[in-house]
């Protein structure tokens, strides 16, 4: 079982929260099998903040979205990256969901338990917001579905939909090696929020999270 560890960290490159996983159904298969379980420690998971990307490659990200010609797909990367929202809570949005006025805007966003709650609309992100809100009537399922963001068939644009797209913009962008997620978006938001002085209570605040004690981390 210890070679079988080694094997996994190293030959493998599996992440320690993928072998703890692999290791644990092996003493559950052991245990019913009647032999006891195998006992190989598990590894400690490292305890280090969520990557974020640096001020360089936010910079070239932000640059990267600005150059998408579809409003659509400029407002699905924008609401990680300046509202710190989940992609599955991007894709939830409903067309009432977002308020837009002349100099500011409001987002309802409903979280995990569906808790909800209103996060300011960056300036940005109210300009590419507004481009899409004045194409959207021209897409099919515009009139019947209630979603922000839809796709090409007139349904709401699915999670894996929308990272698809993100992928597509690192990739034309040559920021494909950088892995750029939604969830790497959303914690570059509160990076530059814990880094700008906000304090850990409104920032956990608008993540949504339960636990302050995740945002410190």
């Amino acid at each position: 079982m210890r070679d079988y560890r080694t094997h996994l960290a190293t030959v493998a490159k599996n992440a320690p929260r993928t072998i703890n996983t692999a290791l644990a159904a092996i003493d559950d298969f052991y245990t019913r099998r009647g032999l006891g379980p195998a006992s190989a420690d598990q590894l400690d998971l490292p305890t280090q903040a969520p990557r974020a990307l640096n001020a360089k490659t936010a910079l070239r990200w932000i640059r990267a979205i600005a150059a998408r010609t579809a409003p659509r797909d400029r407002v699905l990367a924008l609401l990680p990256l300046y509202a710190g929202l989940r992609v599955s809570e991007t894709v939830a949005l409903d067309v009432g969901d977002v308020r837009l006025s002349a100099r500011k805007g409001t987002l309802r966003v409903r979280g995990k338990g569906g808790k909800p709650r209103d996060l300011p609309v960056h300036a940005q992100l109210g300009t590419d917001l507004q481009a899409w809100l004045d194409e959207r009537p021209g897409w099919p399922g515009a009139d019947t579905s209630p979603a922000l963001l839809l796709n090409r068939r007139g349904r709401r644009l699915s999670v894996r939909g929308a990272s698809d797209i993100i992928r597509g913009i690192a990739a034309e962008a040559n920021l494909g090696e950088e892995h750029i997620t939604a969830h790497i978006g959303r914690h570059t938001f509160a990076a530059t929020l814990v880094r700008g002085g906000t304090d850990l209570v409104t920032v956990t605040d608008m993540l949504s999270h339960a636990r302050l004690d995740t945002v410190r981390l």
